[in-house]
């Protein structure tokens, strides 16, 4: 197909969704519903314009999937205004870590019993897909940094950290299939894998956002330097997050997140000891963009507000690509039932009760705890994990079988929860707002 046809249908494709957004926000659907058609369409089952087989194009999937949950990660990082000392913190960190590790449990024993896999492949299996998605979540995350609604907040914390926290699992699963190397009684994998990889990455992606926040701060509010450019930031420091960490055997998708989140708490700290503020609108108007990126009391804010604009829009251009990928490679999977049922119970027993019992004793309310129950959103950082496993050198067959249950999975994560994420947030806003006036 010519690159001329190719323009018409992403332009098309782009277009109509920006002419549509406000259409969709009202109605039972999902942009991602839309692109998952989109891909369908568009690949082997369709119109046969592309045709990205799984096992044909990994190291490309692989790659960009990456790209697309690190900029998701920046993003939900940047989302996230509260304090880290706010009690709102120990929600989303209890289903990051306490959730996640009994969902991975759950799925082992599952997947053991129900689909007869290897305690490896069904660890492996359990590391791709308890990850909830920060891509795909951006209709139930939180609507602005200092919102403090804790279903909002709890999921977009959740998505930005388990992403990185799953990866212990993943290399533990590859470890008990030989493929990777987990120590002499697994002593390399606690120790490098789980927790200098965890901590480093934390450690690393935050203390470069914190210092290159600042410093960004300080050249334009004391020396009128550092002026524009902002994407260029943004871009820069993902870069630098992701690489150092790498580089130093930490992951990658924990510094990112931690990168965002440190430079979205530099705007507490204002050069002028003050706490930044945007300026009213009328003032911004009035006012050229260095003036305003340049002022003392506003500066930090200018940035965030330049960053995560341009943040955003990246995400969803990410969104669109990887999920017409996903809806292309639909074609090349057979859905067994084993597959179906155990699907279902992901989301209907597995993600409830690793919830339930990850929550216990939170203070939430009845309706919180079902809509965080409800929205573990399975998306692109499970199909990364996908081919992060399958280039680690995963047998074919085993590897044919765990990509139908995660595209599978997928497929259904962007469909059920398309379909109910208006509705429900609708209602979950409606009944919070009936017990506040009370």
């Amino acid at each position: 197909m010519t690159f001329a046809i190719w323009a018409i249908i992403i332009g098309a494709l782009l277009t109509t969704m920006a002419l549509s957004g406000s259409l969709l926000k009202r109605l039972p659907l999902s942009t991602a519903m839309l692109y998952l058609v989109a891909g369908v369409a568009l690949g082997p089952a369709g119109w046969a314009l592309m045709a990205p087989h799984p096992l044909s194009h990994t190291a490309v999937l692989e790659k960009v999937t990456e790209v697309a949950v690190l900029v998701s990660l920046f993003s939900a990082g940047l989302k996230l205004g509260l304090p880290l000392s706010d009690k709102h913190w120990r929600m989303p960190v209890r289903l990051a870590f306490v959730s996640m590790t009994l969902t991975v449990a759950l799925i082992v024993v599952i997947a053991m019993f129900g689909l007869g896999l290897s305690l490896g492949a069904a660890v492996l299996l359990g590391g791709i897909l308890a990850p909830t998605d920060p891509v795909l979540a951006s209709d139930v995350q939180v609507e602005n940094a200092g919102d403090r609604d804790r279903v909002r907040f709890s999921l977009t914390a959740e998505g930005g950290l388990n992403d990185g926290a799953a990866f212990p699992f993943v290399m533990l699963g590859l470890g008990l299939l030989g493929l990777h190397d987990l120590g002499i009684g697994g002593w390399r994998w606690l120790t490098i894998d789980v927790l200098w990889a965890t901590a480093g990455g934390l450690l690393i992606g935050g203390t470069l956002g914190t210092l290159i926040g600042k410093l960004v701060v300080y050249l334009r509010s004391r020396h009128k330097e550092s002026v524009g450019l902002d994407e260029f930031l943004a871009l820069g420091l993902i870069a630098l997050a992701y690489g150092v960490a790498v580089l130093g055997q930490a992951y990658g998708f924990l510094a990112v997140f931690a990168a965002g989140l440190a430079l979205q708490r530099v705007k507490e700290h204002e050069v002028g000891g003050g706490r930044a503020a945007a300026a009213p609108a009328g003032q911004q108007g009035k006012r050229t963009r260095e003036e305003r990126a340049t002022d003392p009391e506003h500066a930090s804010a200018y940035l965030m507000q330049a960053v995560r604009g341009f943040n955003e829009q990246l995400e969803r251009i990410g969104e669109v690509g990887v999920v017409l990928v996903v809806g292309a490679m639909l074609a090349f999977i057979t859905v067994s039932a084993s597959a179906a049922w155990f699907v279902l119970i992901l989301f209907v027993v597995v993600r409830p009760v690793s919830v339930w019992l990850g929550l216990l004793g939170a203070p939430i309310s009845r309706d919180q705890r079902i809509m965080i129950s409800w929205f573990g959103i399975r998306g692109i950082g499970s199909i990364y994990y996908l081919m992060y496993a399958i280039n680690h050198g995963l047998s074919r067959p085993l590897a044919e079988q765990i990509i139908a249950i995660t595209l599978t999975t997928v497929t259904v994560s962007i469909v059920m929860h398309g379909i109910s994420v208006t509705p429900l947030m609708n209602l979950y806003a409606r009944r919070k707002a009936r017990r506040a006036g009370r």
